[in-house]
C-alpha cells in the first residue's frame, strides 16, 4: 500500500524531510486512533450501563469534550516554547493518560474529568497533525497523505474493534481502558525521542492569525464542527438508547465501518485532487441532508447502522476543507491558522451537544432534523469556493 507521487526536479529527494515526517505522523496517528477508537466504542455502554448517564448528561459531556478544541488556539503560544512535533507526541501521551483515567472514574463527574483529559490530547494532536501535513507536503500530495493516514487509522480501528469485540467477553470496559492507555503511552514515548523536522519548511508565525480572505474556510470549519457533534454525540447513543445495541454489536459496527473506510479514504483523497474541493464538498452536504433525515425517521436498527456508515464516509470529505485552505493560504500562516481553525470549529461544537441533549429529551428526532438544516446551509456556502489553478509540478514518491 503506498502513496505514489512523482517527484519534481526542483524538490530534493526527501522533500521537506517527508519520509521522516510521514513515518512520525503514521505512528502518532495510529496511537491516537487506538486510544480514541477504543474510548468511543466503549463510551456509550460504559456511560449507560456502568455510570448510569441519561441523554442530557451525555450531551453535557459531549460539550465538555469540545472545550479543548475551543482552546486549540493556545497551540500558537505553546509553539513558542516547544517544537511542533514534540507537542504532537505530548498530545498523544495525554490521550493515553485520559484512557487510563476513564477506567478508574466510572461516574458522571469522573467521566467529565477523563473526557477533558483525553480530549485535550486528541484535539492538540489533530491540530499539530494537520499543520505538519500541510507544511511538509505539497498541494498535490496533501490530500493523498490525509487520505492514506485516514485509511491507516481505519485499519487500526478494525483491529481495535475486533479486539474489543473479543476481549469484551472476558474483561470489563474499565480494564480495557487501562490496557489501551498503556499502549498509547508507549507509542508516545517513541514519538518524543524522534526528530522528523526540517529547516527547509517555511518558518511559521507564532502569533494569532485571523484574516478576511480565510472567511469561507472559517465558516465551513465552524459548520463542520457543529455537524460532527451531532454525529459523535447522538448517532451511537441512538443505537444504544433507542435500539439497545450491546457493546459487542457496536464494536462489530465499528469494524464494518472502518473496513469500508479503509478502502474508500484514498479514493476520496484522489477525488479531491481530480474534481476539486467544491464538487466533493457539494456531494457531501447534499448527501448529509438525506442521512440526517434518515436518522430522524428510521425505525429499523439495520437502517440506522447503514446511515451511521454513510455518515462516517461523508465525514472523510472534510479533508477538502483543509486542502482548500492550503491553496488560498500564505505558507507562514498554516500552523497558527490550523489552531485558529480548530477553535472556530468548536465554537458551535461546544454548545451543540448541550442543545441537542435538551432537544433529545423532548424528541430524539429533533437534533437530526437540525443537522439536516445545517447541511443545507453548508451546501450553499461551498458553492463560493474558488481556488487558484494547480501548479504543473509533480512531487516525490512517498511509500507507506
Amino acid at each position: 500500500m503506498g502513496i505514489k507521487l512523482r517527484r519534481s526536479p526542483d524538490i530534493p529527494a526527501d522533500g521537506f524531510g517527508q519520509p521522516r515526517m510521514l513515518r512520525f505522523l503514521m505512528v502518532m496517528t495510529i496511537a491516537t486512533g487506538v486510544g480514541l477508537q477504543a474510548w468511543m466504542i466503549m463510551f456509550n455502554n460504559f456511560a449507560v450501563e456502568t455510570a448510569g448517564l441519561n441523554g442530557q448528561q451525555v450531551g453535557v459531556i459531549g460539550s465538555v469534550r469540545e472545550i479543548p478544541g475551543l482552546l486549540a488556539v493556545l497551540v500558537v503560544f505553546l509553539l513558542l516554547v516547544i517544537r511542533e512535533h514534540k507537542l504532537a507526541a505530548l498530545a498523544v501521551a495525554t490521550v493515553g493518560i485520559g484512557s487510563i483515567v476513564t477506567g478508574f472514574m466510572p461516574s458522571y463527574g469522573g467521566l467529565v474529568i477523563s473526557t477533558l483529559i483525553i480530549s485535550f490530547g486528541f484535539h492538540y494532536y489533530e491540530t499539530t497533525n494537520q499543520s505538519l501535513t500541510l507544511q511538509y507536503f505539497s498541494q498535490e500530495q496533501a490530500p493523498l497523505v490525509f487520505g492514506r493516514l485516514k485509511s491507516l487509522v481505519a485499519a487500526v480501528n478494525i483491529a481495535v474493534g475486533t479486539a474489543v469485540f473479543i476481549l469484551g467477553h472476558f474483561f470489563a470496559c474499565r480494564d480495557l481502558y487501562i490496557m489501551v492507555g498503556v499502549l498509547v503511552l508507549i507509542a508516545a514515548g517513541w514519538g518524543l525521542m524522534q526528530d522528523p523536522a526540517s529547516s527547509k519548511v517555511p518558518r511559521q508565525r507564532h502569533e494569532f492569525v485571523l484574516r478576511k480572505k480565510y472567511a469561507l474556510f472559517y465558516f465551513l470549519t465552524c459548520m463542520a464542527g457543529a455537524r460532527r457533534q451531532i454525529f459523535i454525540a447522538f448517532s451511537v447513543f441512538l443505537l444504544v438508547k433507542e435500539f439497545h445495541c450491546t457493546v459487542t454489536q457496536i464494536a462489530a459496527l465499528f469494524v464494518v465501518n472502518n473496513t469500508i473506510n479503509y478502502f474508500l479514504s484514498p479514493m476520496i483523497a484522489r477525488a479531491i485532487v481530480r474534481f476539486g474541493e467544491r464538487k466533493v464538498l457539494s456531494l457531501e452536504y447534499a448527501s448529509l441532508i438525506l442521512v440526517f433525515l434518515g436518522y430522524a425517521s428510521a425505525k429499523s436498527l439495520w437502517l440506522v447502522m447503514g446511515l451511521y456508515i454513510l455518515d462516517h464516509i461523508f465525514f472523510n470529505f472534510a479533508i477538502a476543507i483543509r486542502t482548500y485552505f492550503q491553496k488560498v493560504a500564505d505558507p507562514q500562516d498554516i500552523a497558527p491558522s490550523m489552531a485558529v481553525g480548530f477553535t472556530i470549529n468548536h465554537i458551535a461544537a461546544v454548545v451543540m451537544p448541550v442543545i441537542g441533549g435538551a432537544l433529545w429529551m423532548i424528541d430524539y428526532r429533533i437534533p437530526f432534523v437540525f443537522g439536516a438544516c445545517m447541511s443545507v446551509v453548508s451546501l450553499l456556502a461551498v458553492q463560493r469556493i474558488k481556488t487558484p489553478p494547480q501548479s504543473g509540478s509533480t512531487v516525490g514518491e512517498v511509500a507507506i
